[in-house]
């Protein structure tokens, strides 16, 4: 009968099994913030996510569906080609009108 009155605390499999509960713990609410997480792959929502925004490092994340894509900001502020198009006017009522330049046939301007 000595086995009945054997100490739990001195038996080593008991820390073992404590430890494994632990351990089980832990995955779940790792597994948990995985599927929270906007950028999941597995599911199907369109999600944007911008990093660092109005910065020179700032990062645009784009995720449709499965894919996901990522855009780095070159740091320079309206650079490219192109020409003047038109001007915007804000109206009183916090709406814009835009009026474009040039002859109305053409599109070009004057």
């Amino acid at each position: 009968m000595r086995l009945l009155d054997e100490d739990e605390e001195l038996n080593p499999i008991i820390s073992a099994v404590n430890l494994v509960d632990v351990f089980l713990v832990v995955i779940a609410a790792l597994l948990i913030a995985i599927a929270q997480n906007p950028m999941n792959v597995f599911s199907s929502d369109s999600v944007t996510v911008v990093k660092n925004a109005g910065q020179d490092n700032m990062e645009v994340w784009v995720k449709e569906g499965k894919e996901i894509k990522q855009y780095k900001s070159s740091g320079e502020i309206g650079s490219g080609e192109g020409m003047r198009a038109g001007i915007a006017y804000r109206m009183a009522d916090g709406s814009f009108v835009y009026v474009p330049e040039g002859d109305d046939s053409t599109g070009e301007q004057p």
